[in-house]
């Protein structure tokens, strides 16, 4: 047990290697003593100063994730271990990004409670360490081990004196692994002082502490990813709220609360509660998608092909539905009984009135929900909660606020033929975005049925279409006879003709980056380096070895970069040419990746750094392709089975490297030494750019 915990410190240490900085942390000083605390019980404590900024992992921490903090005594026949170690105070307790999974950290101050039970009071030494790992907001700090050993001199206590504490005794202050004995063996601590600390000593046990812990491995996302599903979702509901389904609702419902109200006070309360209603019951919906199918289930169906192909086709019947072929509606049975509830008034009728528009307006909010639920899922985490938030906000405002100004009903446009018209261009972009589902599951598969050219004809052809339609040169069925264009659907069309035209020269190489992320990347087309464009290893400037041929494994990547897929033959190539190595993680159906290398790769800089300075790996982490039987294993880390090699190399990410999120950039010398801390999704050119830089400058130190 000893080596494997060596090892995988090992292991965490190169994944958080010291920075460029030639700067030794030490935020974390030491002291070490003990109190007695009857004739047979003394507490070992470890106390812990952390500078500000900084954080110290706490003792109870799940798997897959930091080191956690560690009070381990040398055994001895003199005293026995009595319970488990105890963390004072609480930890507290937070989702961490860099790992992916809620973990416990101390701040400022921490201690670590020991008890131990003594057979007779006889002079001996405790020895012992400490293990941790501390980290800020932009590092981490390799684990570390302080080791300590303290002077016992146990005395009888009597009877009455049994809740007093006697003071601690060799107090060890270490900082950076140098030990420096500031008391005396023999000095007593100030008793005021000293009762003071131990009545905030946590007398539960470590599992206690921890019982009510939840620990989410999801993959997730981040804050800013919560953020943009919320204001997507927002915008869904503003669509929504312009559909034949839910506009005309809003005067009838606000005519109704306004005549049933005896004041304009209760006129509002009944409003805000029928806005709250139509809140809670939408993200009920988030809770139960969420709780039915799980943060960890969720991320992982984001690239699953037939999840992929079941929403595609979801959402291609939700457009040819907006396009007027048929309605999706719910079984009448279902309207009515709500229907008969909200008759009954006061709060449940309220809340039932409110249920009766989520039933009535199905067909028009149906699709836009479930379109909104695949993006969350992919987000997964509370994503799908969050979405459903932002979605039945942008639905509640505005009733809540017509119902409180009455007046301003007027300034309302007339129901008519427009809203069909907004029905039917929502249908056109559910119809572009199922192509991005059927083009993950392709991509995945590696069928190359979609590949990037018929994927941008495809969405050519839509928003062409879309543009037709918006000038009237195209009729649906509900459409409205359409004697004249209003200004604003006019400029609406110069829009989508310009964005179609813009697409258009993507069919033959362009990099359409306005849309980067959503067709497949340049590799994974009929013409990856552009129509009539046969790229070589001369023109992109990679001085291979053996007569200008391509080493075993090495294939045209993004942007036409020279990749490897197999880590261990890219790292022996590197060796061979005297390269340092660059790790892509990355997924087929991972849209943050292909930004990266749309917007960052494709910049010539970049381009040039990569291809000539680097030997470059990506390594799929959805690939589906079966491992042979021989190579198949269980993960010592995540306890899953390895089957495929997309399994492998998400494996060697979460166990090497303890990210399992894509994009993940990490570079290693020729000892698979990580040089700098990695890099994840940022589309900022120049920092990625000196970071390449930085890494080349310190592969060439490290080799001299």
């Amino acid at each position: 047990m000893r080596f494997l915990k060596n090892g995988f410190s090992l292991l965490v240490f190169l994944l958080f290697a010291f920075s460029a900085v030639a700067q030794v942390e030490n935020p974390v000083k030491w002291t070490f003593s003990y109190s007695q605390k009857d004739n047979s019980t003394i507490e070992v404590y470890a106390d812990a100063e952390i500078e500000e900024g900084w954080h110290l992992y706490s003792a109870y921490l799940p798997e897959n994730g930091p080191v956690p903090t560690s009070l381990k005594l040398i055994k001895s026949d003199l005293f026995q271990l009595d319970g488990s170690v105890i963390e004072q105070p609480k930890p507290k307790i937070q989702f961490d990004n860099s790992f992916q999974i809620e973990l416990g950290y101390f701040e400022n101050k921490a201690r670590l409670i020991q008890k131990i039970k003594i057979s007779e009071p006889t002079f001996f030494e405790i020895k012992g360490e400490v293990e941790f790992m501390l980290c800020n907001d932009e590092q981490c700090l390799p684990p570390d081990i302080t080791e300590f050993s303290i002077s016992i001199k146990p005395k009888k206590v009597e009877k009455s004196k049994l809740s007093e504490t006697t003071p601690p005794k060799e107090d060890l202050s270490i900082k950076g692994g140098v030990h420096r004995d500031d008391a005396d063996q023999d000095e007593v601590v100030n008793e005021k002082e000293l009762l003071t600390q131990v009545d905030t000593i946590i007398e539960e046990k470590a599992e206690e502490q921890l019982g009510d812990m939840t620990l989410n491995n999801s993959v997730s996302e981040n804050h800013e990813s919560y953020w943009s599903i919320f204001f997507l979702a927002f915008l869904g509901g503003l669509a929504a709220l312009l559909t034949p389904c839910v506009f005309p609702m809003i005067p009838m419902t606000v005519s109704f609360f306004t005549k049933q109200s005896h004041s304009r006070a209760s006129g509002i309360k009944n409003a805000l509660i029928y806005g709250i209603s139509i809140v809670l019951i939408y993200v009920v919906l988030g809770v139960f998608v969420t709780a039915i199918f799980g943060a960890d289930s969720l991320n992982a169906l984001s690239t699953n092909p037939i999840f992929n192909l079941f929403f595609a086709l979801l959402l291609i019947v939700f457009a040819i539905s907006f396009f007027g072929a048929f309605e999706i509606v719910l079984p009448s049975s279902w309207v009515n009984a709500a229907d008969k509830k909200a008759d009954k008034g006061g709060l449940i009728g309220i809340f039932f009135m409110a249920f009766t528009l989520a039933l009535v307006s199905f067909s028009c909010t149906g699709p836009i929900v479930g379109g909104l639920i695949v993006q969350a899922a992919r987000e997964g985490g509370m994503a799908p909660v969050i979405g459903m938030l932002g979605f039945s906000l942008a639905i509640a405002i505005p009733f809540f606020f017509f119902a409180a100004f009455p007046g301003y009903l007027n300034s309302l446009p007339k129901s008519g033929g427009w809203l069909n018209s907004v029905k039917v261009v929502l249908g056109f972009l559910e119809l572009a975005f199922a192509f991005k589902f059927l083009s993950i599951a392709d991509m995945v598969l590696d069928l190359h049925i979609l590949e990037r050219e018929i994927f941008i004809a495809i969405w050519i052809a839509i928003f062409g279409a879309m543009g037709f339609y918006l000038l009237g040169a195209i009729k649906l069925p509900h459409d409205s006879p359409l004697e004249r264009i209003p200004v604003s659907r006019f400029m609406l069309a110069l829009i989508v003709f310009g964005f179609t035209i813009y697409l258009i020269p993507g069919l033959w190489g362009a990099p359409v980056k306005l849309i980067s992320g959503f067709p497949p990347p340049k590799e994974y087309a009929e013409s990856p380096f552009g129509l009539g464009n046969e790229s070589s290893t001369k023109n992109i400037g990679f001085n291979v070895q053996h007569n200008n041929s391509l080493p075993d494994g090495m294939h045209y990547g993004p942007q036409g970069i020279l990749v490897f897929d197999d880590y261990n033959e890219a790292l022996k190539y590197a060796n061979e040419v005297k390269k340092p190595l660059l790790l892509d993680f990355t997924g087929k159906g991972c849209v943050n990746c292909r930004k990266m290398e749309d917007n960052v790769w494709s910049d010539e800089a970049v381009k040039s750094i990569l291809t000539n300075d680097y030997i470059v790996v990506s390594l799929y982490v959805d690939l589906r392709t079966d491992l042979p039987k021989e190579q198949q294993y269980v993960s010592p880390a995540t306890g899953k089975k390895i089957k495929t090699i997309g399994n492998k190399w998400s494996d060697f990410q979460i166990t090497r490297f303890h990210r399992n999120s894509q994009p993940h950039y990490v570079i290693l010398d020729g000892n698979e030494n990580e040089l700098l801390p990695f890099k994840a999704y940022d589309l900022d050119v120049i920092a990625y750019k000196k970071w390449l830089i930085e890494g080349v400058e310190k592969y060439k130190l490290s080799i001299k």
